[in-house]
């Protein structure tokens, strides 16, 4: 067996409900906490969903502060402002709340507050020096899988981002609680569980660091997304099912990981980067195709992963693998979000930008099965329009 590396969170705990509980698990887990942060958006902040969470922090003695200015990916600005109001309130412990941008704020205001490090100095890989404060992460969408990563995105232009990749990025806790996510629309339960299962399809066929701890947690996560995306979309207030897609997403996010995600993701940046569509969405719009374009190298575990998504697929390894393609196509149809760039403004005369851009994306397309050329991307876009 080749030797390999898996890294993950310290905790993970799984409790529909749990996040109204979160002083008394920050009092058992962190007793010297006091000055906690919660980092989250204007949007999230509106839904009360986070005032359990703060009052029972209160009632366990803490002096929590809320910052809720996280936009969609993160500009510079937004990182620098939440670092420093984590400096202003003396910040001892930094809580992510939202979707992958509030939890990736999240862990650049872990790393950066405390340290001496600036945020340029950071980018890249296991460019992050000493410790950082407590971190505890708990997604409100069930898509990033970012409360289980050691990255974070930032956007550094108009249009560009650069990560943030380091295991001091790992948490020290992720919460998995479903009823954060009960009043998510069904197009971004849509869009986002597609997201998580590109993470698991990825992590199963990536070229780099692919291991037996990747490839089940990829399994496990593509069985409970496939099979309860569709149900979430059109039963959004079902609890046991939400919580099934919270698991998922978070299985996918362990998955990719340690077996880094691919073109899919190097051709959804730019769509979302230069057209502002979202990340669940960008990658949704590209993922047939480049399943398609990755068929010739990934036959073989595109087939395994079919008898996952499509149990009743049979025939040679060839059909089974197009099954799980058609299967993708079939999903994104079903849930009602947009299934080609056109319909989300994106025009021909676009497509030389978007290629351009995507070959820009090394660090994925290296974990690729199969080398993508700036012609192969395009040609992507163009069956993708």
């Amino acid at each position: 067996m080749t030797a390999f590396a898996f890294q993950t969170v310290a905790s993970i705990l799984s409790e529909a409900g749990l996040a109204s509980k979160l002083g008394r698990v920050l009092a058992e887990r962190f007793p010297h906490a006091r000055r906690p942060l919660i980092v989250t958006d204007p949007g999230f902040l509106r839904t009360g969903l986070i005032e359990p969470a703060r009052q029972d922090m209160a009632a366990c003695g803490m002096q929590p502060a809320v910052w809720s200015d996280v936009v969609a990916d993160p500009p510079e600005l937004v990182v620098l402002d939440a670092v420093e109001a984590a400096r202003r309130h003396e910040a001892d412990l930094v809580i992510g709340f939202g979707g992958g941008s509030s939890m990736d704020v999240a862990k650049l205001v872990a790393v950066l507050t405390g340290g001496a490090q600036a945020l340029a100095d950071i980018y890249g890989i296991g460019k992050v020096v000493g410790g950082r404060l407590p971190l505890v992460q708990v997604p409100t969408t069930a898509g990033t899988g970012s409360e289980v990563t050691n990255i974070a995105i930032v956007t550094t232009g108009a249009t560009t981002k650069m990560g943030v990749v380091a295991p001091q990025l790992y948490a020290d806790l992720a919460i998995l609680d479903a009823t954060l996510t009960l009043g998510l629309p069904p197009k971004v339960t849509a869009a986002t569980g597609i997201d998580a299962m590109v993470h698991a399809i990825e992590a199963y066929t990536s070229k780099h660091r692919k291991n037996p701890l990747s490839d089940a947690l990829a399994r496990e996560a593509l069985s409970l997304l496939s099979r309860n995306l569709l149900p979430a979309c059109e039963r959004g207030r079902d609890l046991e099912v939400r919580q099934a897609m919270l698991l998922g997403a978070c299985l996918a996010g362990q998955a990719f990981s340690n077996a880094p995600v691919a073109a899919v993701h190097a051709l959804a940046y730019p769509i979302g980067g230069i057209f502002h569509v979202p990340h669940g969405l960008s990658n949704s719009l590209v993922l047939p195709h480049v399943l398609e374009f990755n068929l010739p190298q990934a036959e073989a575990p595109y087939a395994e992963l079919a008898g996952i998504v499509v149990p009743h697929a049979s025939g040679s390894s060839e059909a089974r693998a197009r099954a799980l393609i058609v299967a993708a196509q079939q999903t994104a149809k079903m849930t009602g979000i947009e299934t080609m760039l056109r319909q989300v403004g994106i025009e021909e005369s676009d497509l030389d930008r978007l290629a351009d851009d995507a070959m820009l994306q090394t660090r994925l397309l290296g974990n690729n099965p199969r080398e993508v050329t700036r012609e192969h991307a395009r040609a992507i876009y163009a069956a993708a329009l």
